[in-house]
């Protein structure tokens, strides 16, 4: 009796699923065990509505045995609620400028009305997501950032990583909005992409990811630049005509988070479907990726 045949398509077009499925498994094992922390921008959300693939993206690094942590931002809805009250927005190199009232839409925005949205997202694709401040457990503590100063904007001195570990050992995504409070329990507004950069080094980080709307860090020539040093961000943030805005605090707290010991650095664009999955489990990538620099002897110092 004869082995009945598939038709060659589908075995191709199986044998391409397998092909696929192992060229990731390197990137699984290089990521086992580690923690994750991926910053989503609230500009991204505005142009391209988080949607059911970052669910997946996010449920897919938790069963390869990732530790995933989001930190998002939520700057254009911020300038939306506030123009609504009347509130004129106004930004310092990237950061908002923060009076009383603002900081009052902003944590209303961001601890609530986006943090919810993010968390009930993850929850609908069986992620089991927790939404917390950086005030929740002391979890990030702040002071009143002095140079410049932007009104009620923190920076951090310190952060409580427990919070977040005792999460994760229970299996939980932690998705933390981007205000904290200082010793004296009292507000502050934080820019996302610094409080991002902070919680990766307070956790000890494999990676931390920047999720924008735009592909990566542009070059001088207007080119994506797929791979850049610490030198190389530091350079482009001497230029002062290559990198504007936004970029600014991401490549900063880039520099600072490698620094501190995390290994990797991604930019990638969070428009694109499963862009978080493409940067880390295949070779190519989406989006830049900054790296420590190296030593005459090859290591990173």
């Amino acid at each position: 009796m004869t082995a009945p045949s598939h038709p060659p398509q589908i075995r191709e077009r199986t044998i391409a699923k397998a092909r696929v499925l192992i060229e990731a498994l390197p990137f699984m094992r290089e990521h086992w065990g580690k923690v994750v922390v991926v910053k989503v921008g609230g500009a991204t959300m505005e142009r391209a509505p988080l949607s059911r693939s970052f669910a997946e993206d996010v449920s897919l690094l938790l069963h390869a045995g990732i530790h995933p942590v989001v930190v998002h931002g939520g700057g254009p809805q911020v300038t939306e609620v506030s123009e609504r009250f009347g509130l004129e927005a106004s930004f310092v190199n990237g950061v908002r400028v923060t009076d009383r009232e603002t900081l009052d839409v902003a944590t209303m925005v961001l601890a609530g009305q986006i943090s919810t949205r993010i968390v009930g997202l993850l929850i609908a694709g069986d992620v089991p997501a927790v939404g917390l401040s950086g005030v929740d457990g002391g979890l990030a503590v702040a002071r009143r950032q002095a140079e410049p100063d932007l009104g009620y904007v923190g920076e951090i001195v310190r952060v409580n990583a427990e919070v977040v570990r005792t999460l994760m050992a229970k299996g939980f995504v932690p998705v933390v909005a981007s205000i904290a409070a200082d010793a004296e329990g009292h507000p502050y507004n934080v820019n996302a992409d610094v409080m991002a950069a902070e919680l990766a080094i307070g956790l000890e980080a494999d990676k931390l990811v920047y999720a924008n709307d735009v592909p990566g860090v542009i070059g001088p020539a207007g080119d994506l630049l797929s791979e850049l040093g610490v030198q190389d961000a530091l350079d482009l943030l001497a230029n002062g005509t290559v990198v504007d805005g936004g970029m600014i605090p991401k490549l900063e707290s880039a520099v600072r988070a490698l620094k501190a010991g995390v290994s990797r650095v991604h930019l990638l664009d969070g428009r694109v479907e499963h862009s978080l999955v493409l940067e880390l489990f295949t070779p190519e990538g989406v989006g830049t990726m900054i790296t420590p620099d190296r030593t005459a002897s090859g290591d990173a110092p």
